[in-house]
């Protein structure tokens, strides 16, 4: 029988990621995000270890360690801290707890799973054979149509991407408005792309099993949940008929793959205007003909430089992520594989800011109101997932976040800001996102 290990974080996401990482490694998971409710599932199944974040709603991480070894004076610790952080507190907790490990937030999960693995081996298990019911498929050679209205989305003029060799540079373009899909042709297949499976590509069907949930409003979380853990892997979401998937690499987002039409390369060429739609029909029949990429074709034909190409694919992978962003309903799947090292160009996008203006750009007025109310207080939160040195900030919103101390009112800082009453909201539902603000309860 697999050893049980208990995990007590009161993120809700990066819960499901380390319980899917732990059980992906052999391992039988409680999971708890109150210090209580991990006391009573440790009750009815003692843990052979037990991994504790430092600061729980209802308690102290160490007050739930020290309760839990009354019961089992043996059992290893592990704690992971957004807050205490430094070497102060490691020793402290390896002096009082004999703490196996101290985790700061962002922490490497794997090093993580190492630790516990030193102190209970995990049982040997062959990876599980992908079935249907888990595989989620984004399929490359078919493309369908985003049903209902599309809003146009703006796109600023700079990409950072990463090639060969660790490679960075820093492309800069004109701003571009990437406007809806005006009139879509009927459903074509796309000839092959070299270097990619013409048949359907399973996300997290491979050696272990995806974790699935409802996608509702909580795409930054799940963001934050990889970076959080610097995890690799894959985050697939589910409208309809629509699919688009995530990759991470070690906690960043760096490409997106979809199976929308309006997400394909030559129609996001229509959308920003960089090619009219008849040339991009004429080529598509060459393409398809010659089973060549329609980008090979439109640089042959004098309609994209080559050294055009690099800048539009990163923006049309950035527009791919940021689309996530109107989504307020689907299923998610999370995954953990290596895929997104096989990429050779890979954007390098912070999730705090991709988080920021994310919400910005697609969370609409009447959103943004659901998920914040005049009426509501807000505090500086006691333990950020972002430091605001890593979020760019207007000075407006820079000279608003110091009145955000609990005493005013989402209201009142409406009235202060004196900005468009969505543009304040969007400011301070996009830190509410990132976990830097609160709401007071």
């Amino acid at each position: 029988m697999a050893p049980r290990i208990l995990v007590v974080d009161d993120n809700t996401e990066l819960l499901s990621l380390l319980t899917q990482l732990f059980e992906d490694a052999g391992y039988e998971v409680s999971g708890a995000s109150k210090g209580k409710q991990a006391i009573e599932s440790a009750r009815a199944n003692p843990p052979a270890a037990a991994v504790l974040d430092i600061l729980l709603p209802d308690m102290m991480g160490y007050h739930l360690a020290d309760t839990l070894r009354r019961e089992q004076p043996q059992l290893p610790l592990l704690f992971i801290t957004g807050v205490f952080k430094g070497g102060k507190h490691a020793i402290e907790a390896r002096q009082k707890y004999a703490a196996a490990g101290y985790f700061e937030k962002p922490f490497e999960a794997q090093k993580l799973l190492e630790a516990v693995a030193k102190l209970v081996p995990p049982e040997k298990k062959a990876p599980p054979a992908a079935s249907l019911q888990d595989a989620f498929e984004v399929e490359l050679d078919i493309d369908v149509e985003e049903e209902g209205p599309q809003d146009a989305m703006e796109l600023t003029g700079r990409i950072k991407v990463t090639g060969g060799g660790n490679l960075s540079a820093e492309i800069r373009g004109a701003n571009l408005t990437a406007n809806p899909l005006q009139k879509a042709p009927a459903t074509v297949v796309r000839p092959p792309v070299p270097g990619r499976p013409a048949t359907p590509v399973p996300v997290g069907g491979g050696g272990s099993g995806p974790r699935r949930g409802e996608f509702k409003d909580n795409l930054p979380a799940l963001i934050t949940a990889f970076y959080l853990s610097r995890e690799t892997g894959e985050l697939g979401v589910q409208r309809g008929k629509v699919k688009k998937v995530v990759y991470f690499e070690r906690g960043t987002p760096v490409f997106a793959l979809s199976n929308l039409l309006a997400d394909r390369f030559g129609q996001f060429l229509v959308r920003v205007g960089k090619i009219r739609p008849e040339q991009l029909q004429d080529a598509t029949v060459v393409a398809t003909q010659s089973q060549r990429r329609t980008g090979d074709v439109l640089v042959e034909r004098g309609l994209l430089k080559d050294t055009e190409r690099l800048y539009y694919v990163g923006q049309q992978v950035k527009a791919i992520i940021y689309s996530l962003f109107s989504w307020d309903e689907g299923t998610y799947v999370m995954s953990f594989m290596e895929k997104a090292a096989t990429e050779s160009i890979k954007l390098e996008l912070h999730p705090a800011n991709l988080i920021v203006r994310g919400v910005k750009k697609l969370y609409k007025p009447e959103r943004l109101r659901r998920l914040l109310q005049p009426e509501d207080r807000l505090v500086p939160a006691v333990a950020p997932s972002y430091q605001l040195n890593e979020v760019e900030l207007e000075r407006w919103e820079a000279e608003l976040l110091p009145r955000v101390d609990g005493h005013r009112t989402v209201a009142e800082l409406l009235a202060y800001a004196n900005r468009p009453e969505h543009v304040v909201y969007g400011f301070l539902v996009a830190m509410t996102s990132l976990g830097v603000l609160d709401r007071q309860t």
